[in-house]
């Protein structure tokens, strides 16, 4: 079963993560993505405000969901939280 976000990403932590939920293995895991993350491997932008912070976690949601949920299978964990080094290949 692949994961399937089904709650709205907020901004949260004063704007140093994404927050948001997934479904993996039929359970709910609560994920957040840093905004380092989202800068060094998604373009945002240093200064960019909370707007621009959802629209670039949006354009990146399926890799952003996909690294969250084998993280989560992994740790089998209830909450995972993504930093650039996540993203490494």
């Amino acid at each position: 079963m692949n994961a399937t976000s089904f709650v709205e990403p907020t901004v949260v932590g004063g704007g140093l993560a994404v927050a948001f939920e997934l479904l993996a293995a039929g359970r709910v895991v609560k994920c957040t993505v840093s905004r380092e993350s989202l800068q060094h491997y998604f373009w945002l932008q240093p200064d960019a405000d909370d707007a621009r912070v959802l629209k670039i976690f949006n354009d990146g949601r399926r890799r952003i969901v996909a690294v969250a949920e084998r993280k989560a299978r992994r740790l089998a964990a209830a909450s995972v939280h993504l930093e650039a080094a996540d993203f490494q290949p």
